[in-house]
């Protein structure tokens, strides 16, 4: 496997980014250079399996689908592998016109979309990737901040038709703007933060939304005032030049966050997968069955942190009952 952790930089994903696998292409890469984890070191005993896979959704989880991906091309080059990164509430969309075989998100799949699902005649298996720990992240030119609570985040993040300023926090800050970058509608980290952080209340108006956390990144390097949130693979691919704030005392990383102690920012990442796919597209079914003999590993190689063993067993397991 590549060095992915560091292989992400902070132009791994565009807003319009499709992850192509596909054997005599420019996007197909050699991966020959495996580490322990993966299982393409074995593709030539693996049976060659031909056809097309589509999914889209989340860009939380596409740097882990991303790399998936590129290495699922060398265990089977003549298997076309098309990601996009439309957001949760996007990849949902398109999953419930049938447009593609699986659907990345950073949430529960909601019930509304369970029921358009259910309508559309779309069966579905949920299947957990990782651990996520959301991470909030200023730039490092701002040397004041360093912690914050739960409330503190609520009172900057939740619109109250007032002007937010560092010093409403605590008046030793400076007396200047909060400048905020926060993922767009669509997406499900939105969505998560809506739940825990803003409990359902207006998001500060002023924010720059946007699908691409790779806006967020950027634009919060830039701004020493500037605060935002995203998965904490992007803290990690970034952290030379962004600082993440501990909350209420407790930093995001592996242990924290697998725990559950930094809470309640921990979450799952999940894809969900049509179960009509599954059984009657053997490239759909090859590419989930790599995607979650090799979710862990990719996980950890580009900055989450894998489940234990034994729920990728299960989902294994779970995958394979769907072939019976």
């Amino acid at each position: 496997m590549r060095n992915w952790k560091f292989a992400m930089a902070s132009t791994i994903l565009g807003s319009a980014l499709i992850l192509g696998a596909c054997g005599g292409t420019e996007e197909s890469t050699d991966t020959g250079t495996n580490t322990e984890g993966t299982s393409s070191d074995t593709a030539g005993e693996e049976a060659a399996v031909e056809g097309s896979v589509a999914g889209d959704g989340s860009s939380t989880v596409a740097p882990i689908m991303e790399g998936i991906v590129e290495e699922y091309a060398g265990a089977q080059p003549d298997v076309q592998v098309t990601v996009g990164v439309s957001g949760t509430g996007g990849g949902f969309e398109k999953f419930i016109q049938g447009e593609t075989d699986f659907s990345n998100a950073s949430r529960p799949i909601k019930e509304e979309e369970a029921a358009s699902l259910e309508e559309a005649g779309i069966e579905y298996t949920e299947f957990q990737l990782a651990y996520d720990g959301l991470s909030i992240v200023v730039s490092q030119e701002n040397d004041w901040v360093e912690d914050l609570t739960v409330e503190d985040l609520k009172k900057l993040w939740v619109e109250d038709g007032t002007t937010k300023k560092w010093s409403d926090i605590n008046p030793e800050w400076p007396d200047e703007d909060v400048v905020f970058y926060a993922p767009g509608t669509d997406s499900g980290t939105f969505d998560y933060f809506n739940e825990v952080i803003l409990e359902e209340e207006d998001l500060v108006s002023s924010a720059t939304l946007s699908e691409d956390d790779n806006t967020l990144v950027q634009g919060i390097q830039a701004d020493p005032n500037a605060i935002g949130f995203f998965g904490y693979a992007y803290y990690v691919a970034n952290q030379d030049t962004l600082k993440v704030v501990t909350i209420d005392g407790v930093e995001p990383n592996d242990e924290t966050i697998e725990s559950g102690e930094y809470s309640p920012l921990s979450r799952p990442l999940f894809t969900y997968a049509s179960n009509a796919a599954l059984a009657e597209n053997d490239a759909a079914y090859d590419f989930m069955q790599y995607t979650l003999e090799n979710a862990g590993a990719m996980a950890q190689a580009v900055g989450y942190v894998s489940l234990p063993q034994e729920n990728y067993d299960q989902a294994l397991a779970d995958l394979e009952a769907l072939k019976e």
